[in-house]
């Protein structure tokens, strides 16, 4: 039997990291209850760390076209395709929340095309998915079937930024063997 995973850069000591760092994630415990193994996986580097979370923030806490919900969906589609484990379950969880539906992570993971989402949201996981997986393949059509569901210029940076940024958020989960926290897994499916 062959181990699954290796954990080679084993996250410093909260008490080891810097101040902002630190801070940054015993307020995030403060929130959710636990530490997401990302922050503690991303501390190992804390400048990478830092220009990490300051992205990450930028791209999914803003006001946009795209509702909270719909950057979550993009976030587990591509992770899915990516083969994203920690993505998958902890955007997932996220995704429920967001969407107030215990179903949906699940379905847009497994194969979005037949989830419950809208055609709207189908178009803008198409084009996600192209910028994830054959970005290079993007075209001036790809633009024009965005704009017919009445996404604005603005709304389709954002989605290719989203899958672009988890992309790589993706490929540093995987080398890290980052696992997802145990409860992600919950979050989200029973009605509050």
């Amino acid at each position: 039997m062959t181990q699954p995973t290796a954990k080679r850069f084993a996250p410093p000591a909260l008490d080891k990291l810097p101040d902002d760092i630190r801070t940054r994630i015993l307020a995030v415990q403060e929130k959710s209850g636990f530490v997401p193994n990302v922050f503690l996986s991303l501390a190992y580097r804390p400048d990478e760390f830092r220009a990490f979370f300051a992205y990450h923030d930028a791209l999914m806490e803003k006001d946009s076209g795209l509702s909270k919900a719909e950057r979550e969906m993009i976030v587990v589609a591509t992770s899915a395709a990516n083969q994203c484990q920690y993505c998958v379950i902890a955007h997932g969880a996220i995704l429920r929340i967001r969407a107030k539906n215990p179903l949906i992570a699940d379905q847009i993971a497994t194969n979005y095309r037949k989830a419950d989402i809208t055609p709207r949201q189908r178009a803008m996981l198409d084009f996600a998915m192209k910028v994830s997986r054959a970005a290079e393949e993007v075209s001036e059509a790809d633009f024009a079937a965005l704009a017919a569901h009445g996404f604005s210029d603005d709304d389709i940076w954002d989605i290719a930024a989203v899958a672009a940024f988890f992309a790589l958020s993706n490929r540093m989960a995987n080398v890290t063997a980052m696992r997802p926290n145990d409860e992600f897994y919950m979050l989200g499916r029973q009605p509050r």
